[in-house]
């Protein structure tokens, strides 16, 4: 029997459950504890905590909720919500991760007792950095990429090596409460939108006042419908006179309510800097690949680092990149750092 002790972060889905059976199966002693971070109308807490308490009473395992909400208010909702009104597009699961998830659950954790902290994400790591997941599709390395890399050495994902086809697999083992599991959606990338993101922004301010479209050149060439329903490379929900092509937002101007659309050209960007920089090595200058989206190829460049701030040269052009969006920087597969773009060019 392995007597280090495993905190699990359990969601109520089949990737942390079966997170939790493989290290009960290793030998560790494990615990779970669920995060209580937010207030949904839909039954979400519910529905989690019973499958939690199925998956917890069969593997003979202790669980414990954690209410994080006013954190996560403050640093999380709070930001989503501020970022659209200010015309940026914001990555609420990215500083969820370092404020949450790898930062107050990890202190908890600790408090408690347990060497490590584990999750369902599927990513690796040696103690000392993030490398991609062998499943590609579920690959989630770009959205741990601002957790301190002091916070590393305390973290374990069982799943890293696995396709989700195996974890559906192994999640048979769990015998009676397999089929609940399973049987649930996958999550939703962000918890607290229950339908779309505006429904929350509109809680906040009033989004829904009509503006004028510009094309580049500042002519008027249409109307929308709020600056705020849109982000960069958006082709739908707003007017443009005349066009015979698709047009694109490429700008959103929250102090006049008014966005610019071009041409898919228009999109093309070669530079980028980006700020609030998390890195995980000491270099300031390095070529390497960066994503500036989730499921955006990585591009390679060259970065200066410089006042705190990156500045990405891109080798490639990218299309549709918004302000306020992760670049998260790669050497082959191992992530070693990450910044919130800032401005592109």
């Amino acid at each position: 029997m392995n007597k280090e002790k495993v905190m699990v972060g359990l969601s109520g889905g089949i990737d942390s459950s079966v997170t939790a059976y493989l290290l009960k199966q290793q030998g560790f002693q494990v615990e779970g504890v669920y995060l209580k971070l937010h207030n949904r109308s839909d039954g979400y807490h519910e529905s989690n905590l019973n499958y939690i308490d199925g998956v917890a009473k069969f593997l003979g395992i202790k669980y414990h909720i954690l209410d994080l909400s006013q954190k996560f208010k403050k640093e999380v909702y709070d930001y989503f919500v501020n970022s659209y009104i200010d015309g940026t597009t914001p990555n609420p699961c990215v500083k969820c991760n370092r404020q949450i998830k790898f930062g107050a659950m990890l202190d908890f954790a600790k408090e408690n007792g347990a060497s490590f902290l584990a999750t369902g994400h599927y990513v690796k790591t040696d103690g000392k950095f993030f490398y991609v997941a062998d499943d590609l599709s579920k690959d989630q390395s770009y959205f741990l990429s601002q957790v301190p890399k002091e916070a590393i050495p305390y973290m374990m994902f069982p799943l890293s090596n696995f396709k989700k086809e195996d974890i559906i697999k192994l999640g048979a083992n769990l015998d009676v409460v397999y089929k609940k599991i399973t049987e649930k959606n996958e999550s939703q990338e962000i918890c607290f939108v229950e339908t779309i993101y505006t429904d929350i922004v509109k809680k906040h301010a009033n989004i829904d006042i009509e503006g004028d479209v510009l094309d580049e050149n500042g002519n008027i060439v249409g109307k929308h419908k709020g600056y705020a329903h849109y982000t960069i490379g958006k082709r739908k929900g707003f007017s443009v006179k005349g066009a015979q092509e698709p047009h694109f937002v490429t700008k959103l101007n929250p102090n006049n309510n008014t966005i610019v659309v071009g041409k898919k050209p228009s999109l093309e960007i070669n530079e980028v800097i980006a700020q609030e920089l998390n890195m995980y090595i000491d270099d300031k200058k390095f070529s390497c690949g960066v994503k500036l989206r989730y499921r955006s190829n990585t591009i390679p460049c060259k970065v200066k680092i410089e006042d705190d701030k990156a500045y990405i040269s891109l080798k490639e052009p990218a299309f549709g990149v918004a302000s306020g969006q992760l670049a998260v920087f790669y050497d082959g597969n191992k992530v070693i750092g990450s910044a919130f773009i800032k401005s592109t060019k």
